[in-house]
Order: structure tokens, then C-alpha cells, then sequence
């Protein structure tokens, strides 16, 4: 049996469950490290900062290791570890410590993470560099095996996000316990007439209330990405659990890609990066550049 640390490591991406202000679950996928005294380093740039802002008013989360793809591990546990995290206001743009791991490992990952480094990316996407960091605190961890099956009866639903999950074999349900903190777990889902009926197994705590489902993807190199929640409701009837949708929600590329959506995205980042600084009364950090490139040449050839 591979050792769960090891497992944990070999993951590609999490999936990391916060709390908004109505106490709603949502969840995205996201990069971090692992740290020597157990806990897990993650950030988001000034450009997506509103995981930060879901911390800091409430340190509940839950990282689910479920999307092995490149990870090089054959038939692994999904990976639960629920928590305590915290987000301090100070935006990091020095790659030190074991920021500068993390970068590190994005980048050997994530060869294309590397553009971000080289003219007129640099004028561009200067906000992908400014960095709020996430501290999570493990207080549970449960494995469970990865669903067996596939999604069922999607391709031809009419359901909001019906169409984004016929792409996916499975989702990762989004909901919280009774104490309405975040629980994630990976599972199928079948379209029917008022909702998405979820397989949920036995001994996962979640609760009804509100609730989504996550889909992501990407390739061995980190690349091709895509991400969609499909929130609403999920109640407890006869058949079990039923998520009743409400919306779609896609914050970057549309699984209907269009060729302007990159520069969509960017002009969205600078601007909220804009504002988080404003409202801070902060001057728009210097990022160094030369550092960065130096993680990038000391990275191993392949």
C-alpha cells in the first residue's frame, strides 16, 4: 500500500471547499505543498481572491485529493482532509521559503506556468505573482476509493450544467455537515426530471442545505484547464440525495472555449487585483523578476 503522504504528494490538484458569507459551500480546484509539520501550503493570486476573503471570515475547509490525472498513481484512494485555515492580508511576490518550493514545483509541473516570465507577458499578468498565502491545518483526514462508475443520462438532459458534466465521468459533491462545515467527496451523478441524483456514500456527514457540484480537468502537464460549479440545493427524499441546480457558475475558460476568453480572463484579474489594492491602500507590489528566473533555470531538463 503506497504511503498516504506519498499518495497526497503525487496529486496533481486538490479540491479546496470554503465557506461563503452565507455559509454556502463552493469549491475549485487548486495547487499546493505539502509541508513537513503537516500542514498544507496553498495561495491565490490578488486576481482570485475571493478564497481569501472566504477564510478569513470563516477557517473551516476541506481539501479532497481526488483527480489523479498525471499523478502516476494506479487506482488511489480520494484523499479527505478537513480543517482549520488561515489567510493573512499580506500579498507575497518574493518566491522564498517554501513559497519558493511551491513555485518551484508549479513551474516544473506546469511548463506552461513558465510564459508568465518572458515580455509582454510580464506587463500583462503581473497579478498571477501576487500572492495571498492559505495555511490549512489538518483536523481529519478519510480515505475512500474513487467511484466506480460514470456519470449517467447527462448528454441529452436539460438541467442546468447538464452539458458541462456529460464531459466528466464523475463530480465532486460540494456540501457541508451538520455543524455547516465543508465536506467534498468524488461521486457520479445521474440527470432526472428536478435534479442530479448523487451517490453519496454511508459514512460522509453531509447535510442538506446548499450545495454543488465541481468538474475540473487537465492534462499531464497541468495544461488544457477547465472548471465549472453547478450550484443549488440538495435535499434528502426516497431515492436518497437529489442536488436541485440553480445556476452554472465558470469563472475562466468556457467549456465552449472562444479565442477571447484569455483576454477576458486577464482584464478581469487586473482588475480586481486593482481594486483589492485600492481598498487596502496599498502601492501595486514590484515583482521580481530575476528571482522567478532563476527558480525557472534551476529547474531539471526533460
Amino acid at each position: 500500500m503506497t504511503h498516504l503522504p506519498d499518495v497526497i504528494d503525487a496529486y496533481r490538484t486538490c479540491e479546496l471547499a470554503t465557506l461563503t458569507k452565507d455559509g454556502s459551500p463552493v469549491a475549485w480546484p487548486i495547487s499546493g505543498l505539502r509541508l513537513d509539520d503537516g500542514t498544507f501550503l496553498l495561495t491565490t493570486s490578488l486576481g482570485y481572491p475571493q478564497k481569501a476573503y472566504n477564510i478569513r471570515r470563516d477557517g473551516r475547509v476541506a481539501l479532497l485529493f481526488s483527480e489523479p490525472a498525471a499523478s502516476g498513481l494506479e487506482q488511489p484512494d480520494q484523499v479527505l482532509v478537513r480543517g482549520i485555515a488561515t489567510c493573512p492580508e499580506q500579498v507575497h511576490v518574493d518566491p522564498t521559503g517554501d513559497l519558493g518550493r511551491l513555485w518551484s514545483t508549479l513551474m516544473q509541473r506546469q511548463p506552461s506556468s513558465q510564459k508568465y516570465l518572458n515580455w509582454p507577458a510580464t506587463s500583462m499578468a503581473d497579478f498571477y505573482f501576487m500572492r495571498l498565502l492559505i495555511t490549512v491545518r489538518p483536523t481529519e483526514v478519510i480515505t475512500r476509493p474513487l467511484p466506480d462508475g460514470s456519470n449517467t443520462k447527462l448528454a441529452d438532459g436539460t438541467l442546468t450544467g447538464a452539458e458541462v458534466l456529460a464531459g466528466y465521468k464523475s463530480v465532486v459533491l460540494i456540501g457541508v455537515d451538520a455543524a455547516g462545515a465543508p465536506v467534498l467527496v468524488r461521486t457520479t451523478v445521474a440527470a432526472e426530471t428536478d435534479g442530479y441524483r448523487v451517490e453519496v456514500p454511508e459514512d460522509s456527514p453531509v447535510v442538506a442545505g446548499p450545495a454543488g457540484l465541481l468538474v475540473h480537468r487537465h492534462d499531464d502537464k497541468l495544461s488544457n484547464l477547465h472548471s465549472a460549479n453547478v450550484r443549488g440545493e440538495l435535499v434528502a427524499d426516497g431515492g436518497g440525495w437529489l442536488l436541485r441546480p440553480s445556476r452554472l457558475v465558470e469563472p475562466g475558460q468556457k467549456h465552449r472555449a472562444n479565442v477571447l476568453d484569455p483576454i477576458r480572463i486577464a482584464r478581469q484579474c487586473q482588475a480586481t487585483t486593482r481594486r483589492y489594492l485600492e481598498r487596502r491602500g496599498l502601492a501595486r507590489p514590484a515583482i521580481p523578476w530575476d528571482a522567478y528566473r532563476r527558480i525557472r533555470a534551476d529547474l531539471p531538463r526533460v
